[in-house]
C-alpha cells in the first residue's frame, strides 16, 4: 500500500507502508530505525519540531526588529543606547525559566536586537 506523507519542504513524498520495515533502508537512514511503526512516530513529531521551529525563526525576527525599534526610538530621543537593567531583567526571566541554557539563549536574543556589544 502507497501513502501519500508531505514532507517538510511541501512537496509529496511516496513511502512504501507494505512490509515492516523499508528493504532500502531509507527510513533507517532518515529516522535511525526499521521499525515502520517508531519510524512513522518520528515523522509525525519532527514535523511538529520543523512547524516549532519555524514559529521560534518568526518570533526571533519580529523581536529583534521590535528591539532595534526601541533603541532607534530611544536614541532619536537623545537617550542611551542600551538599558542595562532592561538587558538584565530579561537575563534573568530567561535563567529563571529554562537555567544556565536560558542566559545564553537571552544572550542570544539581546545580541540580535541591539548589535554586539
Amino acid at each position: 500500500m502507497m501513502t501519500d506523507v508531505v514532507e517538510s519542504s511541501g512537496s509529496p513524498a511516496r513511502h512504501d507502508r507494505s512490509g515492516d520495515t523499508d528493504p532500502t533502508g531509507a527510513a533507517a537512514a532518515r529516522t535511525g530505525t526499521d521499525d515502520s511503526a517508531a519510524a512513522e512516530r518520528i515523522v509525525a513529531i519532527r514535523e511538529r519540531i520543523d512547524e516549532i521551529d519555524r514559529t521560534i525563526i518568526a518570533l526571533w525576527q519580529e523581536r529583534a526588529a521590535l528591539s532595534q525599534e526601541v533603541g532607534a526610538t530611544r536614541m532619536a530621543s537623545g537617550g542611551t543606547r542600551l538599558v542595562l537593567s532592561r538587558e538584565r531583567e530579561i537575563l534573568e526571566r530567561f535563567r529563571e525559566a529554562l537555567g544556565a541554557d536560558g542566559t545564553q539563549l537571552a544572550l542570544l536574543l539581546l545580541r540580535a536586537g541591539r548589535g554586539p556589544l
